[in-house]
């Protein structure tokens, strides 16, 4: 934009025609500048921008395709060509992508580890445990966050989508807090993974006085608890068949962990005694 130089040429007394002749635009472009100095694609593009980073900001893993997504969502409308013209201008990348002459680390943590593999718990609502996983289906893949309480192995909240969002692990939370009542200073455990570093888990922590705990970067044995439940998981449901629907995946998954998992599988390390049996048995009240 050269219009800004004229003024500053015309309070030195050179004339506003002269300049224009010289910069190679008419006057009148000159005068319709000025008086409109922001033009509304401009405007736009400053706004979508802002959405953009506030999008990506929430979920570092989303590249311009799902921001584009989030957007449309968000009520602006811009084609999936403006929006990738405009985050690469401004440098909003997905962290799993590959840019020549860039390289990425992994996300910092938010939290401390107050876990240190300790996987044991006094009692319920102490320690919660955290991650994600997927499987394929003939659709698509399914995702699934899980949040497991220490004490008594139990699956206390969940969430299944077909996107790895951060409102993936937020849902996940929300239907633990909402079914367990826990008490502040209770610990939540995860790995680095961007949807728990995201601004929204970090807010809904925050918000019920929960303590965020976060293992080291590539060591799975920090949240070794809440993989064993995974790999049970993947023996038992995901690898049996293979699953046509994301729906019928569903299903599957919430059947074994409410009626299996919860109320038959016995697990050495209760006593032989369930989750569901092993709360109830012990001579201890849920925290409400």
């Amino acid at each position: 934009m050269m219009y800004p130089l004229v003024l500053d040429l015309a309070a030195d007394a050179i004339p506003v025609a002269v300049t224009c002749r010289v910069l190679g635009f008419t006057t009148q472009a000159f005068y319709k500048w000025r008086k409109n100095p922001v033009t509304q694609r401009d405007f736009d593009d400053a706004h979508l921008i802002n959405v953009a980073i506030d999008i990506h900001a929430d979920d570092p893993t989303f590249g311009y395709r799902l921001i584009a997504d989030e957007l449309a969502d968000a009520g602006v409308a811009a084609g999936e060509n403006r929006v990738a013209r405009l985050c690469s201008q401004e440098r909003i990348w997905s962290i799993h992508a590959k840019k020549r002459g860039l390289t990425r680390k992994a996300g910092p943590p938010v939290h401390d580890d107050l876990v240190k593999r300790g996987f044991s718990a006094a009692g319920p609502n102490l320690i919660w445990l955290t991650d994600i996983t997927e499987h394929a289906t003939a659709e698509g893949k399914l995702y699934l966050c899980a949040i497991k309480d220490v004490y008594s192995n139990r699956i206390v909240g969940y969430s299944i989508g077909s996107r790895m969002k951060a409102s993936l692990a937020v849902s996940a939370l929300r239907n633990a807090i909402a079914l367990r009542a826990p008490t502040a200073n209770l610990i939540v455990h995860s790995d680095r993974g961007s949807q728990f570093r995201s601004t929204k888990f970090v807010r809904v922590l925050k918000a019920y006085q929960l303590r965020g705990s976060m293992g080291r970067v590539g060591a799975c044995g920090d949240n070794a608890a809440m993989e064993s439940f995974f790999a049970l998981l993947q023996k038992n449901v995901l690898d049996r068949r293979r699953w046509t629907t994301r729906h019928e995946l569903r299903l599957a998954i919430v059947s074994w962990i409410e009626t299996t998992y919860h109320r038959r599988r016995r697990q050495r390390g209760l006593g032989k005694l369930t989750p569901i049996e092993f709360e109830t048995l012990q001579p201890v009240v849920l925290a409400a």
